[in-house]
């Protein structure tokens, strides 16, 4: 089984920042949240051969809490959205062309500066083929739109909804490969 899981909150989060690329730890809450995704794991009696991660501290530190022990790599393909000039910047008050995008992802256009919808749906998708022969159960600790592009790539006929759909912090997905295709994948945990 392949379990894709969102890293745990951060103060950005808290504040309610575009935190894209930016490398933040998690915070007490964030901490928090991954020990209960591992102790939801745990008790479901799974563990993990493998574990992939974002580069970012807050995937890489919810990864570790979650799968202490487990043989872990990080790949870059699994970093958040390049946010460009609008990294930081306040989501209560966000700028008309980023509200008009985070309103109708599928229709809309990534503003000027930040990377496209597509590149995130292709670079999800390139890693996901990497595990196509892995037979192993595998935790991918990422970020929110990084994960969307990942269920966007796994399930074309979605047309774009996973982009406005809302995935909470240590939120997780499962799903397998078998018969030389991926699975549906779907939400295990909020």
């Amino acid at each position: 089984m392949i379990y894709i899981i969102r890293h745990g909150q951060t103060e950005n989060n808290k504040a309610k920042l575009l935190q894209g690329r930016t490398d933040v730890f998690l915070n007490e809450t964030g901490i928090n949240e991954a020990k209960e995704a591992a102790a939801w794991f745990r008790d479901q009696n799974i563990n993990f051969d493998i574990v992939y991660s974002s580069p970012l501290f807050r995937a890489v530190e919810t990864a570790r809490i979650v799968a202490p022990k487990t043989f872990f790599y990080i790949d870059e393909r699994l970093i958040e959205m390049d946010y460009g000039p609008y990294e930081g910047m306040d989501l209560t008050n966000p700028a008309p062309e980023v509200m008009a995008f985070f309103s109708d992802f599928a229709h809309t256009p990534a503003p000027e500066g930040m990377e496209p919808l597509e590149s995130v749906v292709i670079r999800g998708g390139s890693f996901m083929e990497s595990l196509c022969r892995v037979d192993k159960n595998i935790l991918i600790s990422t970020h929110a739109i990084a994960m969307k592009g990942i269920l966007e790539y796994l399930t074309p006929e979605s047309h774009g909804s996973y982009w406005s759909k809302y995935i909470g912090n240590c939120a997780i997905y499962a799903l397998e490969y078998k018969n030389g295709a991926f699975t549906v994948p779907y939400e295990v945990k909020r």
